[in-house]
């Protein structure tokens, strides 16, 4: 079977050299190849694709393909974060003594003619293990699983003991309030972190009538700021971040949710450890 080849001069579609990077760049479904993903992040990034900027960000943070350079990857997370990408600021803060290059002398705008086959996304055994919780818990919501995946994936990068600024913890970032909210008694344990944030999904979804990006720009942001603007709120980065999770889960409108969150939370079976 013959693989597309990426696009000849015309209309770029950053989505899909993001996607083609990240598939070299962890070997999913090809050969990893990190001076294939470079070449792609950098089409990408310099074409203007914040989360592609982050990801060059990254790789020159943890030495792939090239030695560990920080200065270089400050200047790309800077990059990522003048595009309004809260990760790449988040790590701006985070490395804030650190110096940053001037630019990168080895990143080219040129369209790169590379092979790529359709890109399946290889979960991590831990990720697998957060899968099948999500795949139990969502369905009792009426959610789609790959939404709150992809919600996660967003939110946390899988990453059980994420703690933002404002205090959002684990899986789904619940912050105390929502976790309150929406019963969780302990939003470290996993299984009921995803519990929580299913059950925000849900209240959101029906009360948006199925609308994803509204639900999803309230997740970020509060129901309160959609509700007034109608719509995604103008915030760069509530609006980075709807675009982030349709990247990976690229619908618009989800069934509205029948069942009631308070009848879904006694899910007593499942268990984090």
């Amino acid at each position: 079977m013959s693989l597309p080849l990426a696009a000849e001069p015309g209309p770029v579609n950053l989505k899909q050299l993001r996607q083609q990077a990240l598939a070299f760049e962890h070997g999913r479904g090809i050969k990893q190849d990190y001076r294939q993903a470079h070449a792609l992040y950098c089409q990408a990034a310099l074409a203007g694709d914040a989360e592609s900027a982050y990801n060059l960000g990254f790789m020159y943070f943890y030495g792939r393909g090239n030695a560990r350079n920080l200065p270089m990857a400050m200047y790309w997370f800077k990059t990522a974060a003048a595009k309004g990408d809260i990760y790449g600021k988040r790590m701006l803060v985070r490395f804030k003594d650190a110096g940053v290059t001037e630019g990168d002398p080895d990143c080219h705008p040129e369209p790169v003619q590379v092979a790529i086959p359709e890109v399946n996304i290889e979960l991590s055994p831990d990720q697998k293990v957060v899968e099948t919780w999500v795949n139990q818990i969502a369905p009792t919501f009426d959610i789609d699983p790959k939404l709150v995946m992809a919600v996660i994936q967003a939110e946390s990068a899988f990453n059980t003991a994420a703690l933002s600024s404002k205090n959002a913890q684990g899986l789904m970032q619940l912050i105390p309030e929502t976790a309150e909210r929406f019963g969780v008694k302990d939003a470290w344990n996993p299984v009921e972190n995803i519990k929580g944030g299913v059950a925000y999904l849900h209240w959101l979804l029906h009360h948006f009538s199925g609308r994803v990006e509204w639900a999803l720009a309230a997740y970020n942001a509060g129901e309160g700021a959609v509700d007034r603007y109608q719509g995604i709120p103008p915030y760069q980065e509530t609006q980075n971040y709807v675009k982030r999770i349709l990247a990976r889960y690229p619908k618009t409108v989800h069934p509205i949710p029948n069942k009631r969150p308070a009848a879904a939370m006694g899910l007593q079976s499942l268990s984090a450890f």
